[in-house]
């Protein structure tokens, strides 16, 4: 599933170059959409109001994926594994939505999501200048750094005061350009649609990231104000007849990383050092999930949406390092960083102004290399998967952040941030002991094997004990799962550093060493690495002009291609789509491969010639998750869910003769909704 990377942290700083875009390459900025290109290859003219139409019909979820508007009463269209984060804080023992489904039959069964916020991007302004407006020629890096960051924070908290928005200064080409995010922000979201788990992802983790598929991977919420459904005109409208075999399509969707322009430094640093410590992290995380699932049926309820979402990323990042391997790939970017270099240090201009980047680039990445783990495992991944300690470690930061002047604090303490971080802070979701318990030990066992025993951070966490008995400790002696107690400690901030709190007492522990860690990353990788890459974005202007696209940022942008079907690394044809009589055949009664009750009771209802699942060229990445796919006529004929594992490489190149992006078709989802489902509302209510 193409859902955003569970690592977002691996920064793709340092920008190398190729030449403008081929073929249907492109994740393009709104405000950069190349009309002529499509033009000339299509013979398409795309208007204004076309983008305009689809630029508002399209919506962020914080969760790391994307969706849309479907109609004027703020339904949104996303996929069911973007939402299974709220479909299984909804779920218990009692009433399990993610393997039952869920259906809202009335506008009053709709439930609310305890802590999803979605996004509608309303303006781009371009900052740069302002960002960059005290930044000397002579500024260190470590000052310059701190200097944007601030610049940022005040920018933000301009914008918000005056309109009410959600205000993001986004960094762009790695530092090259920064532009001003505005968007209107919907907190309250409740669920309107979920089918069961095992149709949505369909064909399990042996399925994930190929094709053919058979995945009806969609859901339905809503957005609401003021206690009623929220008012959406410009909503995208659904196709009354569907995808078809060749025509253009558009995804518009948020992207969350890429490295297209990184550098071979950065490209070697995650070929050989951090993609191989993550897919081992990611490993062992699986590993436990699935003992701890083995243990009982409750047990692998609570544990299916982690243990997918570490499964899922296991999958890309073994995909991602797949490509880095590959000769072929290195020698392609290789080539194009000597081209850049060669082509504006020619001149003792370009020597005296771009002299010397990419090998302060390749320093600041040898120096990460030496305390690359550490910085993941104490500060920027720490025991993910904990929602515990996710949670203290925020209470303990809170409580002292906010206590400093906004210019002072860490980014995702400013004031700007506070709402969207407030409300995940105090969210009344489920909190499950047993598996906080086995997260927390998998880390503690980890962080002992990796940085080892006699490790500051280590020791400080153990306290002598077992992974497995300090573990069980932090849990039982906390208070946390309680929205008030987080409340309590996180507006005072003697309580927090006093508290006997058991987690409290973790983060506490860990605090330490993880700002220690995070600000040498800040001041000798992130800081150099920003000024390098400007400064190379600035040499890449200057050989080909800003007429191409920067890289991924999980922020909106618009990708076109046509849906085609391809041939296989053995020469084998692979249909353009699948249908639903390709699903009953691939079904085996086995799970994952298992489907719904209802499903093989309401078999002779379906046309079983319905397009199921489809494939495009669209340049698509993770974060694209639940976008829409829209026609030339921007009517929605399908839903982004997937990518194949050809394709995962993508993430550093464009190629299109195997790699295909995963969708489902617009018809499925009708056919199922009339036929197996009965929500004959929401088919009225999407037009139909």
């Amino acid at each position: 599933m193409n859902r955003f990377p569970v690592f977002p942290m691996l920064l793709l700083f340092g920008v190398s170059v190729r030449p403008i875009a081929f073929a249907d390459e492109g994740i393009w900025l709104y405000n950069g959409f190349p009309k002529g290109r499509v033009a000339e290859k299509h013979k398409l003219k795309v208007a204004d109001q076309f983008l305009e139409r689809l630029r508002l019909g399209s919506v962020r979820l914080n969760n790391g994926g994307s969706g849309s508007f479907v109609s004027p009463g703020g339904l949104i269209f996303t996929n069911h594994h973007v939402a299974s984060e709220c479909i299984q804080k909804l779920s218990s023992k009692e009433h399990d939505y993610m393997n039952k489904g869920f259906y809202a039959a009335t506008l009053s069964e709709e439930k609310a999501c305890p802590d999803v916020e979605v996004n509608l991007l309303l303006q781009i302004e371009d900052v740069t200048a302002e960002v960059n407006k005290e930044v000397r020629s002579d500024t260190v890096p470590a000052e310059a750094n701190r200097i944007r960051k601030a610049a940022s924070t005040a920018i933000e908290k301009s914008c918000t005061q005056q309109t009410g928005n959600r205000c993001d200064v986004v960094n762009l080409y790695s530092g090259g350009m920064y532009h001003l995010y505005r968007y209107k922000k919907y907190s309250d979201i409740r669920l309107v649609f979920a089918p069961e788990v095992s149709i949505a992802a369909f064909g399990g983790d042996p399925d994930n990231f190929t094709y053919p598929r058979y995945c009806l991977d969609f859901a339905f919420l809503r957005a609401y104000e003021n206690g009623k459904p929220a008012g959406t005109p410009d909503y995208l409208r659904w196709s009354k007849t569907g995808v078809k075999d060749r025509e253009l399509t558009f995804v518009s969707g948020h992207p969350g990383t890429t490295g297209r322009l990184a550098t071979l430094a950065a490209l070697e640093f995650f070929r050989d050092v951090s993609y191989p410590r993550v897919l081992d992290f990611l490993s062992a995380n699986i590993e436990t999930l699935k003992e701890y699932s083995a243990e009982s049926q409750e047990n692998k309820r609570i544990a299916q949406d982690l243990l997918f979402s570490f499964q899922n990323g296991f999958k890309a990042y073994t995909g991602f390092l797949a490509g880095l391997r590959e000769p072929e790939l290195m020698n392609r970017k290789r080539d194009e960083e000597r081209t850049l270099r060669d082509k504006v240090l020619a001149a003792a201009e370009g020597q005296a102004k771009f002299g010397g980047i990419w090998e302060e680039v390749a320093a600041a990445y040898q120096e990460y290399r030496q305390f690359y783990a550490e910085h993941m495992l104490l500060e920027s991944n720490a025991a993910r998967g904990s929602e515990l300690f996710n949670l203290a470690r925020k209470v303990l930061r809170y409580s002292e952040e906010t206590k400093k002047p906004n210019d002072k604090r860490m980014r995702e303490y400013v004031d700007p941030a506070m709402p969207s971080l407030e409300q995940e802070l105090y969210s009344p979701a489920p909190i499950h002991s047993s598996m906080e318990i086995a997260v927390l030990a998998n880390y503690l066992r980890y962080i002992e094997k990796v940085l080892g025993p006699g490790h500051e951070a280590v020791k400080a966490a153990l306290g002598g004990l077992s992974p497995e008995k300090a573990a069980e400790q932090y849990v039982k002696t906390s208070r946390l799962a309680g929205v008030d107690e987080r409340k309590r400690l996180a507006t005072d901030a003697d309580a927090a550093r006093t508290s006997t709190d058991g987690m409290m007492q973790l983060a506490r522990r860990l605090d330490g060493p993880a700002r220690t860690v995070r600000q040498r990353h800040e001041d000798k990788v992130e800081a150099v690495l920003n000024s390098s890459a400007a400064r190379i974005a600035q040499a890449r202007f200057a050989a080909y002009g800003a007429e191409d696209y920067p890289d991924a940022t999980f922020t909106l942008r618009l990708s076109y291609g046509p849906v085609r079907g391809y041939r296989n690394a053995k020469g084998e044809a692979v249909p353009w789509a699948t249908d639903f009589a390709g699903l009953y055949r691939r079904a085996t009664g086995v799970e994952p491969f298992q489907l719904p009750g209802r499903w093989l009771e309401r078999k002779g209802a379906l046309n079983l010639r319905t397009p199921f699942n489809f494939v495009t060229t669209n340049d698509t990445h993770g974060g694209n998750s639940g976008s829409p796919t829209v026609n030339a006529a921007g009517e929605v004929v399908g839903i982004l869910f997937d990518g194949n594992m050809e394709g995962l490489p993508n993430r550093f190149v464009y190629r299109d003769e195997r790699e295909r992006s995963v969708h489902v078709a617009s018809q499925a989802v009708v056919e199922a909704l009339r036929k197996v489902y009965g929500a004959q509302r929401l088919v009225r209510e999407l037009g139909l």
